[in-house]
């Protein structure tokens, strides 16, 4: 077996060479793992067999799926590889479990060498056809979606592909009024930024390529992480990092600031601002200087970050300064930096029906965040979305609010305990959600805390990105009778996943190995459902933007099943579902005559239409008249939307002018400008849940106002 491992690894390696089109750039260079590689694989395997949720051996059957799951994170569109590829590659399909075991991962890095070396050669033949121009008076059509087709048979077949992508790229920049000039020039700079990219790859990057699709060949959400994605995850977590507070992205070879964090180091020095360009970075006040210029961003964002209350010195070239221009030289302390945009917030609605005015308190929670750490270590003022969700809720009871809604659109989930403690906000006592592991073994984690923070009307909002802990606690409050559930179905996530560090596990004092995301049991509701596949559905369902079939959890082809348990002893609260048929009818009524919301519907329906179509045309005069089309029902629109517009600002809308450029190739400036518009456009699907939980206030047929009903600050 491993003689004829060494031959594919040879056959592939010499075939990745074999056709290249001279971009003025070297290939990527071989990559190869590196014993601790190998090790932490193997330790890996060992921890996933033992203490996995669902008990896959790793054999010959995983092997495969292994195999079909790396190359489909590698090249999910077909882009890259074409069947005669394929058809080398799975020679592989029973040799990487012994890879893993063997602690030998040369299988799975020749296929990623043989992947990058495509990648370099289908761009370089991309800027190739650059000089040639086209001629757009021909009649033919670009495929752009290849991930449900089978893989392309020839090179031939494959150029043809991408001669039709760089096509499109270049039809797109001439309708939005660019010059050949200028278009050749972008296109240029983004295929050979692309070059770059894969250029810039490391054997870390191949590895964790490869760990995951071997982790997610078990089940979607196990997977591996190295040192610096644990960092992110513990980030995205606490809510706050050590550094200089600046929002960096990678323009044009610059590491450059995108925006500055109020309160941070960054912003009180007065020294920087959007659009600077940091060309290196030195430790200390003393220590040498790092050139990052053409650096990947988080090689760059490593050296910026650091421990708190050290000192990072920054050589800038400002904003408005040419490639030549006076540099200046920037020194920091670093400081822990609040990372407030991905916090709860609220705001308040004021929806008018007829002569009743009713406000709706709106939390917006991103994700269910919790500092582990500062908490276990019994800081009086951790941060945790509980804790801030109920000082909002403190400030909307002071507003004198009428209901709430709590908006999970998009939140991906997060702490199972703040899931939990979320719903104690909301309900006095109770189990909340059930947890069953391995051995089959149910717990129950329940609210322990008497009273609650409101208990007035309440809604929660979800989509189909809406997740996980997102789902505990729609589901919760669901159950309970609570509140009205509205939106979409949600993701169908209902796995719990534990963080392993591989080091602690192999008791290794250095960090070395990484860690795994790792499922280790399964959610129910109270009432016995699981979450698993199905997600939630909402009481009153919204237009569903997503396509179930592409996103959630029914999209993988290895998601546990959808299964049952016995149902926990729980008392429903108030009688919500009597009025769900009266909430239902106001609802339509009320879609039916609203032009935003027709407007909206309109436009999933343009985007399932060109989803179902797949195809555009590459004839200029054919795609001018589409564009003319979408132009005049886009102005018929605003105009129509302008005799009703709200002080609230122009409304949302999932069709935009197509300008031809990808992210990082606008113009900074407007771009930051364009995002404050975003931010502050009117909310269409947020906007009638704000309705529906108003009808819902008028059918208590309260007294004064329900904000008497809040509990008075203080009482959790």
């Amino acid at each position: 077996m491993k003689n004829r491992l060494l031959w594919i690894v040879f056959a592939l390696i010499t075939t990745a060479h074999a056709a290249a089109f001279d971009s003025g750039r070297s290939p990527p260079p071989e990559l190869k793992p590196s014993q601790q590689q190998a090790q932490a694989a193997h330790l890996a395997a060992e921890v996933l067999s033992r203490y996995h949720y669902k008990s896959v051996p790793l054999d010959d059957a995983l092997s495969e799926k292994i195999l079909g799951h790396y190359l489909k994170s590698l090249d999910s569109e077909k882009l890259y590889f074409v069947q005669a590829d394929i058809d080398q590659l799975t020679r592989f399909r029973t040799v990487l479990d012994d890879a893993i075991i063997n602690e030998d991962l040369g299988a799975p890095f020749a296929i990623f060498n043989l992947y990058a070396q495509r990648v370099f050669e289908r761009f370089s033949y991309a800027r190739s056809l650059l000089a040639e121009g086209f001629d757009f008076r021909q009649k033919e059509d670009y495929q752009y979606a290849h991930d449900k087709e089978p893989w392309l048979k020839s090179e031939m077949e494959m150029r043809e592909q991408w001669r039709k992508r760089v096509k499109n790229d270049w039809l797109r920049l001439k309708l939005a009024g660019k010059d050949d000039k200028a278009i050749a020039a972008t296109l240029e700079k983004r295929y050979d930024n692309a070059l770059k990219r894969i250029g810039r790859t490391t054997s870390k990057d191949a590895f964790e390529v490869f760990m995951n699709a071997y982790t997610m060949s078990i089940e979607p959400h196990t997977n591996y992480m190295g040192a610096r994605a644990a960092e992110d995850f513990d980030i995205s977590m606490k809510l706050s990092l050590v550094g200089i507070g600046a929002s960096l992205m990678e323009k044009d070879d610059y590491v450059t600031i995108r925006e500055l964090v109020p309160g941070g180091p960054a912003a009180l020095s007065g020294q920087l601002k959007s659009g600077d360009r940091i060309l290196g970075v030195a430790q200390g006040s003393s220590g040498p200087m790092t050139d990052v210029l053409g650096w990947r961003l988080d090689d760059a964002v490593a050296l910026i970050r650091g421990t708190a209350d050290s000192i990072v010195q920054l050589d800038v070239l400002p904003a408005e300064a040419g490639p030549d221009g006076k540099h200046k030289l920037v020194s920091l302390i670093r400081k822990k930096i609040r990372l407030e945009d991905q916090a709860a917030k609220k705001t308040i609605l004021t929806v008018t029906d007829g002569k009743a005015t009713r406000q709706v308190g709106v939390i917006s929670l991103p994700g269910f965040y919790e500092d582990f750490d500062a908490r276990q270590r019994g800081v009086r003022d951790f941060r945790s979305a509980t804790r801030d969700v109920a000082r909002l809720l403190d400030e909307l009871k002071k507003a004198r609010v009428d209901s709430v809604l709590i908006d999970l659109r998009n939140n991906g989930g997060g702490s199972l305990k703040e899931a939990v403690e979320l719903t104690g906000l909301f309900i006095d006592k109770g189990p909340v959600v059930q947890q069953r592991d391995a051995r089959g073994r149910i717990a129950v984690e329940r609210d322990t805390k008497a009273g609650v923070a409101w208990d007035g009307p309440l809604g929660v909002v979800i989509n189909r990105a809406s997740a996980s802990a997102s789902e505990i606690f729609a589901a919760a409050i669901q159950d309970y009778g609570r509140g009205l559930v509205i939106g979409e179905p949600s993701f169908g996530k209902g796995t719990v996943q534990a963080m392993i560090n591989l080091d602690d596990f192999a008791k290794n004092g250095k960090q070395k190995f990484g860690e795994l995301k790792l499922t280790v049991a399964q959610f129910f509701r109270i009432n016995g459902d699981t979450t698993q596949l199905r997600g939630v559905t909402p009481d009153i369902l919204l237009p569903a933007i997503d396509d179930a079939a592409d996103f959630g959890e029914a999209s993988y082809d290895n998601a546990l099943p959808w299964t049952q348990i016995k149902a926990l002893d729980y008392s429903p609260a108030g009688a919500l579902k009597s009025r769900l048929p009266i909430l239902q009818k106001r609802h339509e009524v009320r879609v039916s005559k609203d032009q935003g919301f027709q407007s909206l519907q309109e436009d999933i329906a343009e985007v399932n239409s060109q989803r179902k179509k797949n195809l555009v045309s590459l004839n200029e005069a054919e795609r001018r008249q589409e564009r003319d089309v979408q132009e005049a029902r886009l102005a018929s629109r605003e105009a129509r939307d302008d005799v009703g517009k709200s002080s609230r600002g122009p409304r949302r809308t999932n069709v935009v002018r197509d300008d031809g450029l990808q992210a990082g190739e606008r113009d900074l400036a407007n771009q930051l400008a364009a995002d404050k518009v975003d931010k502050t456009t009117e909310d269409v699907l947020l906007n009638e849940a704000a309705r529906i939980l108003g009808d819902e206030v008028d059918l208590r047929k309260p007294r004064a106002g329900f904000a008497s009903h809040a509990v008075p600050p203080g009482v959790r």
